[in-house]
């Protein structure tokens, strides 16, 4: 499985890469500009990422921004549903505005509150059937 982590927080990314690496190949990006660069390379190289791992609170773009690119992008694309991209959002924001916008206008497969642990994430995935 290739997989984008894009988290600002440095103790966040690198817990992460511990948890996510055994299940495939990990790559990071610290703020939204980066992921979508990350995406478009490797949709460029033919080997897109199964899971992103995308936190809310950043700098400039914030997680649901960088979402709704994603899944426009995919729509140009015409990736459909069942190729798209899976994505989890981490976050320390746990509001039901946040939660329902990650859900429903963004199309998150998951939403995880920090601090989560490696089963949280790795339950997380194998339900998407990732592993």
């Amino acid at each position: 499985m290739k997989i984008l982590i894009v988290e600002d927080d440095f103790i966040s990314r690198k817990l992460m890469i511990k948890y996510l690496t055994p299940y495939g190949e990990v790559d990071i990006a610290v703020d939204g500009e980066e992921a979508l660069e990350a995406l478009s390379r490797a949709w460029e190289d033919n080997a897109p990422y199964q899971l992103i791992c995308l936190d809310i609170k950043m700098p400039g773009m914030d997680g649901h921004e960088v979402l709704d690119k994603i899944r426009k992008i995919e729509k140009e694309k015409n990736i459909g549903e069942k190729k798209a991209v899976k994505v989890i959002m981490t976050t320390i924001l746990k509001d039901p505005e946040n939660v329902f916008n990650a859900y429903y206008k963004g199309r998150a497969v998951a939403y995880l509150v920090k601090p989560f642990g490696e089963d949280d994430i790795i339950d997380e995935i194998k339900k998407l059937g990732l592993v």
